[in-house]
């Protein structure tokens, strides 16, 4: 029934396994001094072949979903995506072990 904070969750989530996911492969999780984005890491680790093209589609759309959810577009997205992005992130973190 927290749809708000269960997207922000399962997103930040997401984005620790996709640093963890770079540290595995030998990919930079830095640019500089400065930690890199969720989205670079996402691309960083497709272009790697890590993970197919189309898991990097999906990684942005679930991207885009937890950044509403964190900026307060809580009108952008459903409860029923949102249920779908919990199951679908668990999916990929399991096919896709760090």
């Amino acid at each position: 029934g927290y749809k708000d904070p269960a997207a922000v969750i399962i997103g930040s989530t997401l984005e620790e396994h996709l640093r963890q996911l770079c540290g595995k492969n030998g990919l930079p999780t830095t640019a500089g001094d400065k930690p890199k984005k969720a989205d670079q890491l996402n691309a960083d680790l497709a272009n790697a072949s890590v993970y197919s093209k189309l898991d990097l589609k999906s990684v942005t759309s679930w991207l885009d979903l937890r950044n509403k959810a964190a900026h307060g577009k809580y009108s952008q997205y459903t409860k029923e995506q949102v249920q779908l992005m919990i199951q679908s992130v668990q999916d990929f973190m399991s096919r896709n072990p760090a």
